[in-house]
């Protein structure tokens, strides 16, 4: 058995989310689901979410709906409350340099931008569809694994742009001094935020209501500090609508 919270994962949270899975391994013991007694947080993202016993994970919808939708359960999807966006959505803030004197998106036309991953929903294919009504998109890029390092690129001059998802960039903004020295150009339309998933045999639906029942059960210091409003379900076809950018995979 696996299970892996890892997508928002940071030192500031262990605790926070070692609290929060005990709450939902408590409900799923009550439902009949056994369950692991710790998170695989460290693990390989692709070894979590293709596990033959996989329990619990968070995938990014680009992965989902690329390689994962007829190999996982879908359960649902976290709120974490984001202006802009409806329950479960999430969008990417376009992030440049404080200083950086360009005031809209095609004056960057040029311009390097940083990336986690091209088969990242908020990292590569917002910003892509973003921008083709600009009638571009970045010849200069750098792919840095992850959207904290996207944001040292920026933050440090190696890079120009890069796009963060809201839930990153709220959590750098509380945790990370860097955040000082970035702000926020644009923001990218909402699409469906990072859905939970589990192995294909198990019970989604009594998955989804253990991890409802542990928000709620939160204390309100675990609840603020990972953000998070509760849990909605959003349709695979949903997820499977969006279309991915040319070259992305």
């Amino acid at each position: 058995m696996i299970a892996s919270l890892m997508m928002y994962a940071r030192p500031q949270l262990d605790r926070a989310h070692r609290r929060y899975w005990n709450l939902i391994r408590e409900n799923l013991h009550h439902a009949g689901i056994t369950s692991p007694e710790h998170l695989s947080q460290n693990t390989e993202e692709f070894a979590v979410w293709q596990h033959p016993d996989l329990v619990l994970s968070q995938t990014c919808g680009m992965p989902y709906r690329i390689w994962l939708h007829e190999k996982v359960a879908l359960v649902g999807t976290p709120d974490y409350g984001l202006a802009g966006c409806p329950p479960g959505y999430y969008r990417s803030a376009l992030i440049v340099r404080a200083d950086d004197q360009r005031a809209d998106l095609t004056a960057f036309r040029g311009a390097v931008f940083a990336y986690n991953q091209t088969f990242s929903q908020s990292g590569y294919a917002a910003p892509y569809w973003h921008l083709r009504p600009y009638g571009f998109w970045f010849e200069n890029r750098v792919q840095t694994e992850g959207h904290l390092r996207s944001a040292q690129a920026v933050a440090d001059g190696r890079a120009d742009i890069a796009a963060l998802d809201a839930v990153s960039w709220r959590l750098m903004a509380e945790y990370e001094d860097l955040a000082t020295s970035l702000r926020v150009l644009d923001w990218t339309e909402p699409t469906p935020g990072l859905p939970l998933i589990t192995a294909m045999g198990n019970d989604p639906d009594t998955i989804f209501c253990a991890v409802e029942r542990a928000i709620e059960q939160l204390d309100a210091a675990d609840r603020t500090a990972l953000g998070i409003k509760g849990i909605v379900r959003i349709s695979a076809e949903c997820y499977l609508d969006i279309t991915n950018p040319p070259g992305s995979v």
